[in-house]
């Protein structure tokens, strides 16, 4: 229970249906500065969760994830340093919430987990949500396949505003609680003060043009993101980050038709059905960003964990850290960490 109405409700519908319910809040040991500055995980959602425990006459738990919160950061802002855009919640989901917490729910005898995502399972397959805006698999493909045997999605098949009218319903104090979009330990709004809090920012370097001239110089790498727009020099044109040297420090701008590939290359790959053999052409569609539209396309293994993906037709800003997630209509088949694009 992160303190929010979806999980809210997850605990409310759990318990209708005669479950055994028991919340369980992650404290990820990072605080804002001021009152303005808000962790998703802070004491205020703490209190708020188990405020809708007690509600329910549910037993409530908060549990201290400090250490692991911060191995992740720690993993946010090396990926910066190396050039690349990680995606910290793929690895919550990954290690903390589909890892640690099942552990904890094997401590006390606890059959099932849980959480609050919008999305599916179905026959033991992950599937996307009904509500396609709210829809969460591209985070979840690094879950386990076991432990997706013991997770449940309740709100799988509701739409954001169900969710808000049942807790509303049942006087959940939670009802209309504003939803935090951002990194949770990025309280501040600006993710390179935690980048540069932990070991320094990347390294400064220069602009380039595709051919190599120079455009301009630049104090650092972790300010950069494939595909980015803003904060870039005036070039009379617009321009977009095409590619980040962390090496040389050097970022190379192009104009928005430069930002397509038609393949990617991927590591860490896992599956969620049995892994198809090397060299095997699987067709399937392809999201490159949560909130990009997912991509028709082939995806072939070409080592165990290593993965090519071979687009139908070109896609914008392939980014280096990012997740590519492989579809099957509704069905998540997998996914793997972008290395680079051709």
């Amino acid at each position: 229970m992160s303190g929010g109405v979806d999980s809210s409700v997850v605990a409310l519908m759990l318990q209708e249906q005669g479950h055994d319910v028991v919340g369980v809040f992650m404290r990820n040991g990072v605080a804002g500065r001021s009152s303005r500055e808000k962790s998703c995980c802070s004491a205020s959602d703490a209190r708020d969760a188990s405020m809708v425990a007690d509600r329910l006459g549910i037993p409530f738990y908060a549990v201290d994830y400090e250490r692991e919160f911060g191995e992740l950061i720690d993993h946010f802002a090396a990926e910066y340093r190396r050039g690349r855009t990680p995606n910290p919640c793929v690895l919550c989901n990954q290690h903390l919430k589909f890892g640690h917490l099942f552990r904890l729910a094997d401590d006390i005898g606890a059959e099932m987990v849980a959480t609050g995502h919008y999305a599916r399972i179905v026959a033991g397959e992950l599937h996307t949500a009904r509500d396609a805006n709210k829809d969460q698999t591209y985070y979840l493909f690094g879950v386990e396949r076991e432990a997706l045997r013991r997770t449940l999605f309740p709100l799988g098949e509701l739409t954001k505003q169900q969710v808000r009218e049942r807790a509303a319903e049942r006087g959940l104090s939670t009802a209309e609680k504003p939803e935090s979009m951002e990194i949770c330990f990025v309280t501040s709004g600006d993710y390179r003060e935690v980048v540069r809090a932990r070991g320094g920012g990347g390294r400064p370097g220069r602009f380039l043009a595709a051919d190599g001239s120079v455009l301009g110089v630049h104090d650092g790498i972790d300010a950069f993101t494939v595909g980015q727009r803003r904060g870039l020099p005036a070039l009379g044109s617009p321009h977009y980050v095409a590619a980040i040297d962390a090496d040389s420090g050097d970022v190379t701008l192009v104009p928005r038709g430069g930002l397509q590939r038609r393949v990617l290359f991927a590591s860490g790959v896992r599956w969620l059905i049995d892994a198809p053999p090397p060299e095997q052409h699987l067709p399937a569609e392809v999201k490159v960003r949560a909130r990009h539209a997912a991509v028709a396309g082939t995806v072939v293994v070409t080592a165990p964990g290593a993965a090519r993906v071979e687009f139908d037709s070109p896609v914008e800003a392939i980014t280096p850290g990012q997740a590519a997630v492989f579809y099957r209509g509704s069905q998540v088949l997998g996914g793997g960490w972008i290395d680079g694009a051709a």
